[in-house]
């Protein structure tokens, strides 16, 4: 069953207003009429509905709510991805895997030996679209909520966030010892978790000092170099595997 998100005010007692560009979706590419029922998911509350379409139209469709419905799509892990930007569209496969899998926030980031580096007006475009592959990836995976993708941010500003985590991992393939497994058996059941995956170019010997004395855990993945794209899959699917309730 195809899953749609609204806010708060789009709901009035037992109806449900969906509007935007899940209309042209439900009514021109699903091509759902009455009757045909959807799932809805409340994002101010994160409750989740059966709903009926009762009327349509190029503008709207309302629904009428069957049921509500329980829903175990969220992991107790709040997962927050610090990526370091990489090139052509690896960031959208990075966010729409991710997505699925389980993180809850996604922040670029601007480091030493990114080789794209985007200017304010080519950072906020990006931004919008990857977080609209963000709602897709949410809807397909019927989460609960939307994660969100934020603003650009340089590695300078980051060393000043890594105190807001119970645990903050950076993935290092010069790191030869200590293993994701073994800081996740001893993290206590950490529920707020930051991780920095580098660029194609991985990560400067400054920038992970800094990252060092300002409270990062810094780890191995294994013995095996994996690329930008596929590290942040594999850590988040280990972080969840390992902690999840």
């Amino acid at each position: 069953m195809q899953k749609f998100f609204v806010k708060d005010e789009q709901i009035n007692g037992n109806r449900i207003e969906i509007t935007g560009t899940d209309v042209n979706h439900i009514v021109n590419v699903l091509r759902m009429r009455r009757e045909d029922t959807v799932q809805v998911n409340n994002l101010s509350t994160s409750e989740n509905y059966i709903a009926e379409i009762i009327e349509y139209s190029n503008e709207s469709i309302t629904c009428n709510i069957i049921q509500k419905i329980a829903s175990k799509s969220e992991t107790s892990v709040d997962i927050h991805i610090y990526q370091g930007i990489p090139k052509a569209d690896k960031m959208e496969l990075i966010i729409q895997k991710t997505v699925e899998i389980g993180a809850k926030k996604i922040i670029p980031v601007s480091m030493e030996r990114c080789i794209v580096k985007l200017d304010e007006k080519d950072s906020i475009k990006k931004v919008e679209r990857w977080q609209r592959i963000s709602e897709v990836a949410a809807k397909q995976s019927k989460r609960d909520i939307i994660p969100q993708i934020e603003n650009v941010i340089k590695i300078s500003d980051l060393y000043e966030k890594i105190q807001e985590y119970d645990l903050f991992i950076v993935c290092y393939e010069e790191e030869s010892t200590k293993t994701l497994k073994e800081v996740l058996k001893n993290s206590n059941k950490a529920i707020k978790i930051g991780v920095l995956i580098g660029p194609e170019g991985g990560i400067d010997i400054s920038e992970i000092q800094n990252l060092k004395q300002n409270g990062a855990t810094i780890v191995t993945l294994g013995n095996r170099i994996l690329r930008t794209e596929t590290a942040p899959i594999v850590l988040v699917s280990n972080i969840i595997y390992e902690l999840e309730n």
